[in-house]
């Protein structure tokens, strides 16, 4: 008697992904916007490079009416008058409207083109900045480099750059006195700044942009916040980049929703096959490894 034969067996499940799935208008759109040469220079001789139009009038108007709502919740809270600046940390979690601003395609290649792609999102903040009171003093105030007790830590002279920040300037600062950022061009190169309080180094500018313009800066750049003496109230929101091994300085907690999305997103929000994956990683920790050899050659990945 034939003994009958076994059904088939299952077939194993497809593995996930280690690239994001197939999106040609994020693709090209981040291959459009790979770091120049030119820009690589500008960058590593001035510690920032500027992106003009790196969000379209639609994203600013809706980052714009979160931020309304955030300031207006802010002013109700005791002791806030109408001159404290609102400054919130932690976004991503807070309202997707800030979701796309992870993987941002007119910035996001400028980072991984900087810092390579072993990296995450490790910081965000919005700062609205009102009018200054009458009287109040001009120019920047408390010049620093990012990330606080790093500096102490890693020593004096120049630093190892570690992250960088994207601003994103959500409305029009087309002259000095509006608050805006100020900067030394080249003083990530210098080691921590020494400046007492209300003094300016030798250097300094103050960043001027347009609306949906963005700025990528280096942490180790000398940079400071400044008055705002004109009627318009200034908003301001960045995005910091680091490599994967680095703690990060917000919680970045989406809960269920990171599961969702695409590949890419999931490792620049902290997915991680292990502990040890932020320092030995699997293709399945980094796909934006894979990502960028598939889409910019292997000579684009940088080791």
């Amino acid at each position: 008697m034939r003994t009958p034969e076994a059904p088939p067996s299952p077939a194993a499940p497809a593995s996930p992904p280690t690239v994001d799935p197939a999106d040609p208008v994020w693709d090209a759109a981040c291959r459009a916007h790979v770091l120049t040469d030119a820009e690589r220079a500008t960058f590593e001789r001035d510690g920032f490079l500027v992106v003009r139009s790196a969000l379209g009038p639609d994203p600013i108007a809706k980052l714009r009416a979160v931020a309304a709502t955030v300031d207006s919740e802010y002013r109700t809270e005791p002791g806030i008058g109408p001159y404290h600046v609102c400054n919130q940390h932690d976004l991503f979690g807070r309202d997707e409207v800030y979701l796309d601003l992870i993987d941002l395609p007119t910035t996001f290649p400028k980072v991984f083109g900087i810092l390579g792609w072993h990296i995450q999102c490790f910081h965000t903040q919005l700062i609205v900045t009102p009018t200054a009171p009458a009287g109040a003093i001009a120019g920047a105030y408390g010049w620093h480099q990012d990330n606080n007790r790093m500096n102490l830590d890693l020593g004096a002279g120049i630093q190892p750059r570690v992250s960088v920040k994207v601003g994103y300037f959500l409305t029009d600062l087309p002259t000095r006195g509006m608050g805006n950022l100020c900067v030394v061009p080249g003083s990530h190169l210098s080691g921590r700044p020494t400046v007492p309080f209300g003094e300016q180094p030798p250097g300094a500018v103050e960043v001027t942009a347009a609306a949906g313009d963005a700025i990528v800066f280096d942490r180790r750049l000398w940079h400071s916040a400044s008055t705002n003496r004109s009627p318009q109230t200034r908003v301001f929101l960045t995005v910091g980049y680091s490599h994967r091994w680095l703690r990060p300085k917000s919680a970045m907690d989406l809960g269920p929703l990171r599961d969702s999305l695409p590949p890419i997103r999931r490792q620049l929000l902290g997915a991680t096959t292990s502990p040890n994956a932020w320092f030995d990683p699997t293709d399945d920790d980094v796909p934006l490894r894979a990502w960028i050899a598939a889409n910019l050659g292997d000579d684009a990945v940088i080791a």
